[in-house]
């Protein structure tokens, strides 16, 4: 399938667009002011080391201190035989090594974000090091040669691993992952790589010996130049850039770096704006709504909480099955495309439910569970899907990368507090009330006033006069009525005059 590439940049913002066959796929938005920070290396300082936790909050310049696991630390994993990727930290047959007997407070330590601050979350950090290339990631602390999981074939993955072994002079120290774009790299490609990323590592050493405890030795590019790093495949036709000086800088990068990709870039000059003439605005803005509507009449509903993400399927107006269960099946069916493409435009992340209607037939079940992991497949992110409970949900987990589309661009209501929902005018008058007693019976003031919103000041003096009347003559005082156009429904005030 064809894929296209839209590259919108701004001062302020760059946002990415994956387009497959004429419908957006997957969004991604860097924002100037908070770039994100995975791949950034930092020589930090220790501020806390925790032994309970047997972890350590590490200062690298940031608001919020990062944190450091002991599983993260390559030196406790290396020499207890724990060799292998982030996290793991039990690859050996003894215990590693507790955090505080590697770490004390104020020691300085190369770092590296290996997951953005989410949330009230601080940035997470690994001491391996790792700097991506265009079909190599470079372990400088590593001496292990590693081949991508995409890259099934046995004899394939071989092969791979002894030509970049060849490229490699004998008394090289470091490390390589080979991506699955290095399939049809040649030898020089490949050497190309891994002169750029040993020259990138010498840079990081040399700052770190030179540079204050906090400081910013290594930054990943940016959202522009990884597009044509790292989303760039065999099946992309074309990368069209609107903004002519980022084009340039961009072509001057990729004649550098990734001179295959030069005949798929392309300024872009049209009149309307990229994005509008895609149709990539108006998906933005579906993507933030709870409602997904699908072609067949059924549609979806997206509700993202600090726990899990939950979608719950609905048949609508699709009544184009033989029966009930065609019905159901066909709208199962569509859906689990759609859920898969809302994971990747939404970014969503960590435990997904997904809720599809009810479905006797067990066949019917197996071929909606196949055609979702079919879906799926396309994803860039780490996934773990099982099969339907035995309330009929399929539990899924999505690796969290980033924060999600709707975390990006919005901010939970004012009025609501990210409920979803405010208090009705009735409600709000009947606490008004119980407020007024409550002053009544330890203040002497000579009126009382009720600032509200438009609403509940109109209730008071329709529906609820005779309520608030009534409670005037019950306390002696007079209270008056005065809208406040900036207060929301939930927001009063009574003042004492």
């Amino acid at each position: 399938m064809s894929e296209d590439l839209l590259i919108n940049i701004t001062p302020q913002e760059t946002r990415v667009a994956l387009i497959i066959q004429g419908a957006v796929q997957e969004l991604h938005i860097e924002r100037t002011h908070s770039r994100g920070l995975a791949g950034n290396v930092y020589l930090g300082k220790v501020v806390r080391v925790l032994p309970g936790m047997q972890s350590a909050f590490i200062d690298i310049g940031l608001e919020r201190a990062a944190f450091l696991h002991v599983a993260d630390i390559w030196e406790a994993r290396a020499h207890d035989g724990a060799h292998g990727g982030h996290g793991n930290g039990n690859g050996g047959n003894n215990p590693i090594t507790p955090i505080e007997k590697m770490l004390f407070d104020g020691q300085s330590l190369t770092v590296q974000v290996i997951k953005d601050p989410i949330g009230s979350k601080g940035a997470r950090l690994s001491t391996q090091i790792s700097v991506a290339g265009r079909m190599l990631v470079y372990l400088p602390q590593d001496n292990h040669i590693g081949i991508s999981q995409r890259i099934e074939n046995e004899a394939e993955r071989e092969l791979l691993r002894s030509r970049v072994q060849r490229l490699l002079p004998p008394e090289e120290k470091g490390g390589f992952i080979v991506r699955t774009v290095a399939e049809e790299a040649s030898d020089a490609d490949l050497q190309g790589d891994i002169d750029y990323l040993r020259k990138i590592w010498s840079a990081i050493c040399s700052a770190a010996r030179s540079m204050p405890p906090t400081s910013l030795l290594y930054q990943d590019l940016n959202l522009a130049q990884r597009v044509l790093r790292d989303f760039v495949n065999e099946e992309t036709t074309s990368i069209q850039v609107d903004s002519r000086e980022n084009y340039v800088s961009l072509t001057e990068f990729a004649t550098n770096y990734t001179p295959k990709e030069l005949v798929r870039l392309q300024h872009y000059i049209g009149e309307r704006p990229l994005f509008d003439l895609y149709g990539v605005e108006d998906e933005i803005l579906r993507a933030l709504g709870r409602r997904v509507d699908l072609k067949s009449g059924g549609y979806l509903i997206v509700d993202q909480t600090e726990a899990m993400t939950t979608i719950d399927v609905n048949t609508g107006g699709f009544v184009g099955g033989r029966n009930f269960a065609d019905t159901i099946f066909k709208t199962n069916l569509e859906a689990a495309h759609a859920i898969a493409r809302q994971l990747r435009l939404r970014n969503l992340g960590g435990i997904i439910i997904l809720d599809f209607i009810d479905m006797e037939n067990v066949e019917h079940r197996n071929a909606v569970l196949s055609e979702l992991k079919k879906a799926l497949a396309r994803d860039r992110t780490k996934i773990s899907l099982s099969n339907f409970s035995a309330l009929g949900l399929v539990e899924m987990t999505r690796k969290r990368t980033r924060e999600s589309l709707a975390h990006i661009l919005c901010e939970p209501c004012p009025a609501c507090s990210g409920k979803g929902q405010v208090k009705t005018s009735r409600t709000i008058c009947y606490e008004i009330l119980r407020e007024l007693l409550r002053e009544a019976k330890q203040f002497n003031p000579r009126e009382f006033r009720i600032l509200a919103s438009q609403e509940v000041v109109d209730l008071f003096l329709e529906e609820e006069s005779q309520h608030l009347a009534m409670l005037g003559d019950f306390i002696g005082k007079q209270i008056s009525l005065q809208v406040e156009t900036s207060y929301h429904q939930e927001q009063y005030d009574v003042i004492l005059m």
